[in-house]
């Protein structure tokens, strides 16, 4: 399965990504700049924030409540489709998932 980024400087990045790894390990593990995951998942930080393409949005859900309080505190303004990659996990449903950096 593959996601691809959309990185600040117009560059994307097409990857694979595994069943079930969240999107944060799989941009760590593939050094998708702007991706940190300082936390390592925890959802403790939110230096692992993305923006969902619109055309993706329904299928990875909406934010819990804490995430949805740790949005409000990411370094960029959150956007309308804003998610912590680290709370979306790969499944077939996803694959071809297109996030964007924020910069």
């Amino acid at each position: 399965m593959h996601a691809t980024w959309h990185l600040p400087n117009g560059t994307t990045r097409t990857e694979t990504v595994k069943p079930g790894q969240s999107l944060m390990e799989a941009a760590v593990a593939h050094n998708i700049p702007g991706v940190i995951g300082e936390c390592g998942g925890s959802l403790s930080c939110a230096t692992c924030h993305v923006v969902v393409d619109p055309a993706w949005a329904a299928r990875t859900g909406t934010a819990s409540a804490f995430e949805d309080d740790m949005l409000d505190v990411t370094d960029v303004d959150r956007q309308p489709t804003s998610r912590l990659s680290c709370q979306i996990r790969m499944t077939e449903a996803l694959d071809g998932l297109i996030l964007h950096v924020p910069g």
